[in-house]
């Protein structure tokens, strides 16, 4: 009686420190990589505003807003459909 009773408590303890070190993990995991931002480089930039009517404006913009992300600002991007 008292081995069964000392598992069961046993059994239970093993269940929260796993729950706590998943939990643990997943917060840990989304502080590190959930900052993080990922901007295009210039010559994304360039291969992007190359098919634009004006080049030079389309890459102020896309500078601008770059700049803006970086910085922590909100920004808006058109979502431009893939075509094969």
């Amino acid at each position: 009686m008292k081995n069964n009773l000392f598992f069961k408590i046993n059994f239970l303890s093993r269940k929260s420190m796993k729950l706590a070190f998943n939990l643990c993990l997943l917060f840990f995991s989304l502080v590190i990589y959930g900052d993080k931002s990922f901007s295009l480089t210039d010559f994304q930039l360039k291969k992007i505003c190359k098919k634009d009517k004006r080049p030079s404006e389309c890459m102020k913009d896309l500078r601008e807003k770059r700049f803006d992300l970086e910085n922590g600002k909100l920004i808006e991007i058109p979502v431009i459909p893939y075509r094969k």
